[in-house]
């Protein structure tokens, strides 16, 4: 690859928001495109907490980058270490340098362990795991369905996260599977969640309360962890209305990192100044910079309001890929996205809760006559069964 390569339409990162854009992309007629992506492989995270429940296989989640890649596209296999939105140019960990007409941001978030002292040393040790992360997600599966008796503790980080709610999901599979095996009662299950309520959305909040009241957990609302201690196997948890602290000591740990955008990203000029978080400063609904006209974003790293899951990010690809052909042309951008995202609560091993909303956690359900928010086993083969497939065949493949 020579220094100084130009592209019509340069996307960094090859997860479900750079494949996914770059195939409708080419679909809609432009022809040049690059998408930098150093990883080899390709995963489908939704999947992380069936693995974590022992409900999925690893090998399901995962596929070659090679093999998912729009033909018609370039792979640069490469990682971005720097963007100078005013000189139209990004820089590689390799040490070239790329041009581009249109730049489409999208590398994800990065899993800040560092933050919470202890924590990665006891996601790594015999009695922790943690489901964002593929490669302990089976050992998730291994740790929780061992457990006969004693404390399980699941936590949820504050700030921006990957489908937040996904921080909820093994725990219910895990409970489900405690009380088929007859040792739930013998289980003390203590979920660590930061907000007031367990996830926000009303009929939804409902539905999850009444699981975790049928399965005994304890919800410790307002209340993050603060350090773990994986020697001792005890986790620090700090109430944020009270100021007080408790240490509380675990038989087996299921953790979620802190999560923020990519720290090259964050010593760009791409996110809003003052924004620690260092996301990328776009119009939420045309999803253009704003300070940039030819730099997009969407997905995790967008600095958006909704709520950071596929869910959402299949409607932002819609949206951003019309309206950047229409930039292009020098033509308005009519296409809106309109805040949307979608969590699916595995509530049982055979049952989901939908949660359908909008940017201010409003019900937003795609079939107002349809009750998603109650728990069923049709929303089960739905997100279990269907969506994978959607993913791997519709998705990647910029028609869904």
């Amino acid at each position: 690859m020579s220094s100084q390569k130009n592209y019509e339409v340069l996307i960094i990162g090859g997860g479900n928001a750079g494949i996914s854009l770059a195939a409708r992309l080419h679909r809609y007629g432009v022809k040049d495109i690059a998408v930098v992506e150093p990883k080899d492989h390709h995963l489908y995270q939704p999947l992380f907490s069936h693995i974590a429940g022992g409900r999925a296989k690893a090998a399901e989640a995962i596929r070659s980058q090679a093999s998912v890649m729009p033909k018609g596209v370039e792979w640069i296999r490469d990682g971005a270490t720097g963007i100078n939105a005013a000189a139209n140019t990004v820089t590689l960990a390799s040490g070239s340098e790329l041009t581009y007409g249109q730049l489409v941001v999208c590398p994800g978030l990065q899993l800040d362990w560092d933050k919470i002292p202890g924590l990665e040393a006891a996601v790594h040790s015999p009695h922790g795991a943690s489901h964002y992360e593929f490669d302990l997600a089976p050992k998730a599966w291994t740790l929780l369905s061992a457990l006969k008796t004693g404390t399980a503790v699941f936590t949820m980080p504050s700030g921006p996260a990957k489908c937040a709610g996904a921080a909820q999901k093994p725990m219910y599979l895990a409970c489900d599977y405690w009380r088929e095996q007859g040792v739930l009662k013998d289980i003390r299950v203590v979920m660590v969640q930061p907000y007031p309520t367990v996830y926000g959305v009303p009929g939804v909040d409902e539905e999850l309360n009444r699981k975790i009241g049928a399965y005994g957990i304890e919800l410790r609302l307002n209340s993050e962890v603060t350090a773990a201690d994986p020697a001792a196997q005890t986790v620090l948890i700090r109430d944020s209305t009270t100021g007080s602290t408790e240490e509380l000591h675990y038989d087996v740990l299921n953790a979620v990192p802190p999560q923020s955008a990519p720290d090259w990203l964050k010593a760009t000029d791409l996110p809003a100044p003052g924004d620690d978080g260092g996301f990328v400063q776009v119009d939420a609904e045309t999803l253009r910079h704003v300070r940039y006209p030819n730099v997009w974003s969407l997905g995790d790293a967008a600095a958006t309001t909704n709520s950071k899951c596929g869910g959402a990010l299949r409607k932002q690809t819609k949206v951003l890929a019309k309206n950047l052909v229409a930039a292009r042309k020098g033509a308005p951008l009519k296409e809106k996205y309109d805040g949307y995202a979608v969590c699916p609560f595995t509530v049982s091993r055979s049952t989901v809760v939908f949660a359908e909303f909008d940017a201010g956690y409003r019900p937003m359900p795609t079939l107002p006559q349809v009750p998603t928010w109650k728990e069923s086993r049709a929303s089960w083969v739905v997100d279990r069964d269907v969506f994978p497939q959607v993913y791997w065949n519709l998705i990647l493949k910029g028609r869904a």
